[in-house]
């Protein structure tokens, strides 16, 4: 196996928010926390405060979340004083979903490893955030596998973690090699939200991962003074948007748009935005609605009827967790920048942002292919008309560039026109025009040649197409579309692999070829 690093900026497939924040750019100060580095890491442990209270809480929730499983991971480590947690989060997709679920796991075990190496006096655990109160299913139901796509239809509705799983069993039995621990967690389990933590336990329980679902009564009590803040006075609303426009007056697209209320309505079947409509608080797509005293009411009673959105749930997982870093993709990086107003608003320490390990896994056959046809890992990564334009100059006998040539016709053309001015200055607009109809008609013969060349190079050239459609499926990247199991089934160390491959404090883009 060979492992290539190259640097974000050269893979072409970030934005330029996330490029700047990575390299520290001085705009950005006044948006993020301290940097993903070890000093950071030193800095923010000195910033974390977290309440013996809290954390009592936290540990009380989480033995009751796992009382169910047969290996019980040491949650009590959570009670300590010294012990910080590093979290990333993502939605239930089904058997995983895309390879990049799995790579978040991976990198955020890795930082605690790296952070327990670095400062021995802490204890640090990995988080896996479950979003097991989204309801947008279309986006978690489906998965692909060795080129077809498995989905998951059901008549349920809400919040997602809620749903009962059983349903599976139909998609379990279209493919013969599903293993055994997707079974289990799918077929035995009631809940989805159950069922994901089965699973992950099974897959990284032995690294110290730790999942928590945040749809939790205790949990949202800790939540509530900010709950009700947001709903009285929309605090969040205004400091979330302020940054946002500054962060549009640099030039950044943002992600993520405020609300007023930033919060859902949640129960069986239900999660819906709740409005504010002339004093009357509405949950919208219901008959429910609320005054001021009924919906304050009901936080007091029954906190576990709010549901933070996107602007939010970051906060939550703050208030509820000592945690100190929050591992996230390429469009959640940028869109905690846009939040940094909010959370000093409400004196809740801002984590450190840091990505998640990128890679490409490039199998045997495919190495071979790119062997043969003398491709770099680098041009791997070029969009496809460079990739093919460079690929056909560079396997050419001939040259195909008629740059030289049209040196020398601008040159003589240089020379008739210091003649024609002598003569009548007015020509000189029918020179420069004859001399750039020339150059034009060398541009389109140029095209013409290297077309041709692309046709004598045809095989060669469709093989190159092949090879770059199928490590970028759809024109876009390997771990955003193929499943653990495309490279698990066939490799049972595959996940060892990547555990001691990636290096979660290394900024690069992985190139793994087995």
């Amino acid at each position: 196996m060979q492992v290539h690093r190259l640097p974000l900026r050269q893979t072409n497939q970030f934005s330029a928010l996330f490029l700047d924040y990575m390299d520290q750019a001085s705009a950005l100060t006044e948006y993020s926390g301290n940097f993903p580095n070890l000093e950071g890491f030193a800095k923010q442990i000195e910033q974390k405060s977290f309440s013996d209270e809290n954390r009592k809480v936290l540990v009380e929730v989480l033995k009751r979340q796992y009382q169910n499983l047969t290996i019980q991971p040491d949650l009590d480590i959570l009670a300590q004083p010294n012990t910080f947690t590093v979290t990333t989060g993502h939605q239930l997709n089904i058997f995983t979903g895309p390879l990049y679920v799995v790579y978040k796991m991976i990198t955020v075990i890795n930082l605690a490893k790296s952070l327990k190496k670095a400062y021995p006096d802490y204890n640090f655990v990995p988080v896996y955030w479950m979003a097991t109160e989204d309801h947008d299913f279309a986006e978690i139901n489906h998965f692909s596998l060795f080129g077809k796509k498995y989905e998951w239809n059901t008549e349920q509705k809400g919040a997602v973690g809620r749903m009962n799983p059983k349903e599976l069993e139909t998609l379990i039995n279209e493919f013969a090699d599903c293993p055994e621990i997707f079974k289990n967690a799918y077929l035995q389990k009631e809940t989805l939200s159950d069922a994901v933590r089965c699973y992950i336990q099974e897959l990284f329980g032995a690294e110290g991962l730790i999942c928590i679902d945040a749809d939790d009564r205790q949990l949202k009590t800790l939540f509530s003074p900010i709950i009700k803040d947001d709903l009285l006075n929309h605090s969040a609303f205004a400091k979330v948007q302020a940054t946002s426009h500054a962060l549009e007056n640099l030039g950044y697209k943002t992600q993520i748009a405020p609300r007023e209320i930033n919060f859902f309505y949640l129960s069986n079947g239900v999660r819906e935005r709740i409005v504010k409509e002339e004093g009357v608080y509405k949950v919208l797509n219901t008959e429910l609605q609320f005054s001021e005293e009924e919906i304050l009411a009901l936080l007091e009673s029954q906190p576990e009827h709010f549901s933070p959105n996107v602007v939010l749930r970051p906060v939550y997982e703050e208030v509820i967790l000592p945690n100190l870093a929050y591992i996230g993709g390429p469009s959640e990086v940028p869109y905690w920048l846009q939040l940094k107003g909010a959370f000093d608003y409400y004196g809740v320490t801002f984590p450190i942002l840091m990505p998640r390990n990128f890679a490409l896994v490039v199998n045997k056959a495919s190495a071979k292919k790119m062997e043969k046809l003398d491709l770099s890992i680098e041009e791997l990564y070029h969009d496809e008309i460079t990739l093919r334009k460079n690929f056909v100059e560079k396997h050419s006998e001939n040259s195909l560039s008629l740059a030289e040539e049209g040196k020398t016709f601008s040159a003589i053309f240089e020379e008739i026109l210091a003649k024609a001015i002598k003569i009548d200055k007015t020509l000189e607009g029918a020179v420069k025009g004859e001399q750039q109809k020339l150059l034009n008609s060398l541009d389109h013969l140029e095209k013409r040649l290297k077309k041709a060349e692309e046709r004598n190079q045809e095989t060669e050239v469709n093989q190159l197409l092949g090879l770059k459609h199928k490590l970028f499926p759809n024109g876009g990247s390997q771990e955003r579309v193929e499943n653990l199991m495309n490279f698990s089934l066939n490799n049972s160390e595959f996940i060892s692999t990547l555990l001691n491959t990636f290096d979660a404090l290394d900024f690069s883009y992985y190139t793994i070829v087995e």
